[in-house]
């Protein structure tokens, strides 16, 4: 039976169900978004990729400052209460955009100044968020959870891109807008359903500064940390350009309108959904180290061999494992990250985490421009070969890292 399964232990517990149920709905909103505001980029900007990877930017970039306040939230004040306000507030920005899109005045520095607020609020929220799992379950059910809570945001890249795709086609950009920001509205209620993260997890209160270079030095002097953060770091510089170089991939390998880069985008989200799946089933993961190194490089390969296909058959048994092996690994990155940081700090570890996701335009930004001089294939195809040799560099580097247990 399937409620007996090790996958779903977590779902057990009541409070895991309602931010599980809360995790499903706001991965959901982003995702629908994520694909609208490409479509509607490339609207606005005569298809440019450099355009796509500036809103990325103006939606990454404020993680990086951010993020930093945001892990000293999660440990100094209730994680719960900063995830409700942060999710109370992309339910009016989208509610916004969605407006401004319907009244015909839309325009692309709006959605830069749009993005710059959204991700200033993902910035607070995650921390809070991936923290909130330790208050909620035990250290031994820790993988689980994280992999489970990753499984609805995979889910979603499974549901959320095809259904904000073809819904684009009959209600418009606009439309998909306004449907997200209800969306948040019930993330954020199924977060306030949970009893957990009332109370502030650090009560020895420093200054913000004081606190914040707490964080930083407890990450540095921590050699499994220390390697972990390198190791998010390497993917996010040459790993994930393709999440934003997507919609211009598809337009020029394929040609393909917004219904089939949904369907592309949902048969990634399927094998992401897959692996989160695999990792929250495992019990006994021996040797996790060397298995993050491993997936790393295959990412790595299989972008490589993704970005030179040319047609619908070839891209889609890629993009399958792109998807499988890049969830894996974030997912063990995560849980890796809590298991070896003290309760009161892993708010400022998540933070350090989401600094690494707020560098992602010191890549999207070099490889769209490079896309628009040699072509979107091209610039994906160096992309995964960095990604592979960097990894390959540090495994040589750091040789105790595969050892990690």
């Amino acid at each position: 039976m399937l409620t007996n399964s090790p996958i779903v232990e977590s779902l057990r517990i009541r409070d895991f169900r309602w931010m599980w149920f809360g995790s499903l709905a706001s991965f959901m909103a982003m995702n629908m978004m994520w694909i609208t505001n490409g479509w509607l980029v490339l609207r606005l900007a005569d298809d440019s990729p450099l355009a796509l990877a500036m809103v990325m930017l103006s939606f990454a970039g404020p993680m990086t400052v951010v993020s930093v306040f945001g892990g000293v939230m999660a440990d100094r004040f209730p994680r719960r209460r900063n995830i409700i306000w942060s999710q109370s507030t992309a339910v009016v920005l989208a509610g916004l955009l969605g407006a401004l899109d319907i009244m015909g005045i839309v325009t692309f520095w709006q959605l830069l100044v749009l993005g710059a607020a959204q991700g200033s609020a993902m910035a607070i929220n995650m921390p809070s968020r991936q923290a909130l799992l330790s208050d909620i379950v035990p250290e031994s059910k820790l993988m689980n959870a994280i992999s489970l809570n990753n499984s609805a945001m995979n889910l979603t890249r499974v549901a959320g891109p095809a259904l904000a795709g073809i819904l684009i086609i009959y209600i418009g950009t606009s439309g998909v807008f306004l449907l997200v920001s209800g969306t948040y509205v019930f993330a954020a209620a199924s977060m306030a359903m949970i009893n957990a993260g009332r109370s502030p997890a650090n009560r020895i209160r420093k200054s913000v500064t004081g606190e914040i270079g707490e964080g930083f030095s407890y990450a540095a002097n921590n050699p499994v940390l220390l390697g972990l953060f390198v190791m998010a770091f390497i993917p996010v510089m040459f790993g994930m350009s393709y999440y934003a170089l997507m919609p211009a991939w598809a337009r020029e390998a394929l040609g393909v309108q917004s219904g089939g880069l949904g369907m592309l985008m949902m048969v990634m989200g399927a094998g992401a959904l897959i692996g989160t799946l695999v990792l929250a089933s495992l019990r006994n993961l021996k040797r996790r180290g060397a298995f993050l190194l491993t997936i790393c490089v295959a990412w790595g390969v299989g972008l490589a061999l993704f970005s030179q296909t040319t047609s619908y058959a070839t891209a889609v048994p890629f993009l399958f494992f792109i998807g499988l092996v890049s969830s894996l690994f974030m997912s063990l990155n995560m849980t890796l990250i809590q298991l070896n940081a003290a309760p009161e700090m892993r708010g400022r570890m998540m933070s350090i985490m989401m600094m690494t996701f707020g560098l992602m335009p010191l890549s999207a930004l070099p490889f769209g421009a490079l896309a628009e001089k040699v072509g979107t294939p091209d610039a994906l195809l160096l992309s995964g070969v960095l990604l592979a040799a960097f990894t390959l560099v540090f495994t040589v580097a750091y040789p105790s890292f595969r050892r990690i247990a």
